[in-house]
């Protein structure tokens, strides 16, 4: 989620190819004046959008409109921002609106707030059809709004769900790549999967998350000035491990950062991808939504 829940760039972003001046307007050049979706784009799929909240009450149809008039087929509307009517809010578009799906769970930031009535209604939730993953869910030790011990019984409590209902996991990590890495291990490895949204890290987190069999989502920080080292990772990752996402409404890409964001600005995303390992935009647009649609089984 947005910006008390993500990780700053980081990782190897020194040792970059790309030179930091003229590497990047070459690669802002690539992305800033392609606006509108060519018509042979396969189906882009936003992995990790909160469009269920109060920024979108007003206008709401517009973006799923625009999102599709874009070429974003299928987006993922994440729950568990702040309490369980985000879960609610989340399950009712899935229900509403063609190609929307949603996910059940609680932030690190508020797995103080979750005791045994609010677990008994996130359990039922997950058994809803629209329901495709268990999250948000993970560690946040940068900000600390609830306990680290708190966070890990909560985390592991989710890997637990997930093993249950045979959902993937969405998993928030800020500034705990070695705690998230030791429970999934423990608790799931081999028996649960997923994905690590909005990944930020190095390569080296990289591969032992891949190691662990989960994805990484790349989110609008892989187009900002100071994101070089996060496009040297995805040069480097297999493609078929990779998915886009917006986390609208946070983290707007180049051209609209600033903005709030919405599931049509993903193809931003994509374009970044495709620019940073010297491909097309349509071979990343076919690979991410395969294995969205692989991942999430819709």
């Amino acid at each position: 989620m947005g910006p008390r829940a993500h990780a700053r760039p980081q990782g190897p972003a020194a040792k970059s190819s790309l030179s930091p001046c003229r590497g990047f307007r070459r690669f802002l050049g690539g992305i800033i004046h392609s606006q509108t979706a060519p018509s042979n784009l396969p189906g882009l799929i936003d992995s990790h959008a909160h469009i269920q909240g109060e920024e979108f009450a007003h206008d709401l149809e517009g973006v799923i409109e625009r999102a599709r008039k874009a070429g974003v087929e299928k987006v993922v509307v994440v729950g568990g921002a702040g309490d369980l009517s985000s879960n609610e809010a989340a399950l009712r578009l899935a229900q509403s609106f063609p190609g929307l799906f949603a996910t059940v769970g609680m932030h690190p930031h508020d797995a103080k707030d979750v005791g045994g009535e609010e677990w008994a209604k996130l359990r039922a939730l997950m058994q809803e059809p629209r329901v495709v993953a268990v999250g948000e869910t993970g560690l946040d030790f940068y900000y600390e709004h609830s306990p680290r011990q708190t966070q890990m019984e909560l985390f592991s409590s989710f890997i637990g769900m997930a093993r249950q209902t045979a959902l993937p996991l969405v998993v928030h990590n800020r500034e705990s790549d070695r705690e998230v890495a030791e429970i999934l291990r423990g608790e799931g490895k081999g028996s649960v999967g997923g994905v690590i949204h909005c990944f930020t890290g190095d390569y080296e987190s990289a591969r032992e998350f891949l190691d662990l069999g989960f994805f990484l989502s790349f989110s609008g920080i892989i187009t900002f000035k100071n994101a070089a080292g996060l496009r040297e990772v995805v040069r480097r990752l297999p493609l078929d491990r990779i998915l886009i996402e917006t986390d609208a409404p946070y983290l707007a890409p180049v051209p609209h950062r600033g903005k709030r964001n919405e599931p049509a600005f993903v193809r931003f995303v994509a374009e970044a991808v495709a620019a940073a390992r010297g491909i097309a935009l349509e071979e990343v647009a076919e690979a991410t939504s395969r294995n969205a649609e692989r991942l999430f089984r819709i």
